[in-house]
């Protein structure tokens, strides 16, 4: 008894595969191809760009936007696998035997589940690090050129519980990574934790060498003092010049196994991580995402023997995981927002679908 169970839940299991993978195919093609006129309209109005070239950034930021929408391939996937089922009368067939649902929904569920963990691990990394590249073809294309001696605007915050700088320099020489027209808003921490403004620093040009500002004919003013003037003036400093004036990437750019350091540098530099501890949190609740509109797509189908409504189920399911997902990206927003905590913006879109999913599977098996 024990191996037909097995042959039929590996049965099942093949028909979801495949499913998913028609699924995946459908919405990658849409997603690719929308991709190709936007890319061709923006960067490719002046038509230097061949079709091959355009091709390969399509293939660069794809991926992460396809990313984004695995939860509906997970429910289209599965609910087709499902009604097909339905439609050769082999879920009856199931049941008649005496095969219980949970036998065939959760071995589907933990299916999606172990997806879910390729995808964060595996596959988003690799789609991180495109989307990555895609932003650095794109600004090459129809940004500046690389030869130009400075850029716009770099603001900086350094310091420690005790005291904090903000650093704006009005340009930045790419070859010698000074800065020009550098002005240091210096904060002190006082008992009671309250950070007060204390001196403003204006500097011609600013050199970060050895742990330490090398400032030049700078012009320093305390608060309730007359200004002073500096030929040279050194203030500390706690970043790497080799990494201070690097960007940090999107939160979408940054892979997986990266975002934990990334966060540290960041609020090591003073900013606020927020966006970047969003995106981790969404990524490791992404494998229960994916199991929950499995199991929603599934519960669906299994009603459909009993009402033999099948239209009317299928767009319910449908609509059920759009709505959804709109509550993930509303959710998503109000986390950047800082209105809710990034752990509970991620997390509570999936533990609601998933509640959702199981009461409804509860409902059609128990009554």
């Amino acid at each position: 008894m024990s191996i037909r169970l097995g042959r039929i839940e590996r049965y099942v299991l093949v028909q979801q595969l495949r499913a998913l993978a028609v699924a995946l195919a459908v919405i990658s093609a849409l997603v690719m191809l929308i991709d190709f006129v936007e890319v061709s309209r923006g960067l490719n109005s002046s038509g230097e760009l061949s079709s091959a070239r355009i091709f390969g950034l399509v293939l660069l930021k794809s991926p992460s936007v396809v990313i984004q929408l695995l939860p509906f391939v997970f429910l289209f996937g599965t609910l087709a696998a499902f009604v097909g089922l339905n439609r050769r009368s082999e879920l009856i067939a199931m049941r008649a035997a005496g095969v219980s649902a949970w036998r065939f929904v959760l071995p589907a569920a933990g299916c999606a589940l172990v997806l879910g963990v390729l995808t964060v691990t595996l596959l988003g990394p690799l789609a991180a690090a495109g989307d990555g590249m895609w932003q650095r073809e794109r600004s090459r294309i129809s940004g500046t050129s690389p030869g130009a001696e400075t850029q716009q605007a770099v603001w900086l915050r350094e310091g420690d519980a005790a005291r904090q700088m903000i650093i704006r320099g009005a340009r930045q020489e790419q070859a010698t990574g000074r800065l020009l027209d550098a002005t240091f808003f210096i904060y002190t921490t006082t008992a009671s934790g309250r950070r007060t403004f204390t001196e403003r620093i204006d500097a011609a040009s600013a050199s970060l060498t050895a742990g330490r500002w090398r400032l030049t004919d700078a012009t320093g003013a305390q608060t309730g003092q007359r200004a002073v003037r500096y030929a040279t003036l050194d203030l500390p400093s706690n970043l790497a010049d080799k990494e201070a004036f690097q960007r940090f990437a999107r939160p979408q750019s940054t892979p997986f196994w990266s975002l934990p350091n990334q966060i540290q540098r960041i609020e090591d530099a003073g900013f606020a991580s927020t966006a970047y501890r969003l995106r981790l949190q969404q990524l490791l609740a992404t494998p229960l995402m994916f199991a929950a509109m499995s199991i929603l797509a599934a519960a669906f189908s299994l009603r459909l023997m009993r009402l033999g409504d099948l239209a009317k189920m299928a767009v319910a399911a449908v609509v059920l995981g759009f709505a959804f997902f709109f509550v993930n990206q509303f959710s998503s927003a109000m986390g950047s927002a800082e209105v809710v905590p990034p752990f509970l913006a991620a997390w509570l879109p999936p533990v609601l679908t998933a509640l959702a999913a199981f009461t409804l599977l509860f409902y059609t098996e128990d009554g």
